[in-house]
């Protein structure tokens, strides 16, 4: 368990929601104040390489870095080039009730703002992921994720798995985010590894 201790104390008065809420503060603090963080971004990114040559993957989401996010996009950037049948994706929000939808990206394409002011390909192929990159404000020991509260992921790989796909879901986050349980609701859906700077769990 990391310093961060678990926030779902009994002893804590709080909502689940609230609980939630206060957590994903405490862990966007502990990312944004993390030390020697060029060091951790180079081991983090050296864990993910390695992962993908691993995993018989063509189609692989990732996503536009914000908010003291690790940025995927260097490495992602390999993986394409490395073979010219691979595809890499970056998410589109059609609205804040729907899965996300997946755009084809190169490190080249023309970029525009989406929603949220997150950059998105202008133009260009939708596409099903065979696996996906996924940033995580907080993970914990039995792989579910915390994020930033809108439930794109959630919605997205739901209903992915609702239409026959279930895509390679790879968690992104660094060890200061590690917590004993962020106490998943039943939508809350596992993910298959999570990368941080210490290597692949």
């Amino acid at each position: 368990m990391s310093a961060l201790g678990n926030p779902h104390d009994p002893a804590n008065p709080t909502t689940p929601i609230e609980s939630r809420r206060t957590l994903r503060t405490m862990l966007l603090d502990a990312r944004a104040t993390l030390p020697e963080r060029v060091a951790h971004d180079a081991a983090l990114a050296h864990h993910l390489a390695d992962l993908l040559q691993t995993l018989p993957v063509k189609r692989l989401a990732a996503y536009w870095p914000t908010q003291g996010e690790f940025d995927a996009l260097t490495v992602l950037g390999h993986w394409l080039t490395a073979d010219a049948t691979r595809h890499a994706l970056l998410p589109v929000v059609t609205d804040k009730f729907s899965p996300l939808q997946f755009r084809r990206w190169a490190p080249d394409c023309e970029m525009t703002l989406g929603a949220y002011n997150i950059p998105i390909p202008r133009a260009g192929e939708m596409e099903t992921p065979d696996a996906l990159l996924i940033p995580c404000v907080g993970f914990d020991t039995q792989r579910y994720r915390i994020g930033y509260g809108g439930g794109f992921y959630d919605r997205t790989l739901a209903a992915l798995h609702a239409a026959g796909h279930r895509p390679h879901t790879i968690g992104v986050a660094f060890e200061v985010n590690r917590v004993e349980s962020i106490a998943p609701q039943p939508h809350d859906i596992a993910l298959d590894c999570i990368v941080t700077e210490c290597g692949v769990f």
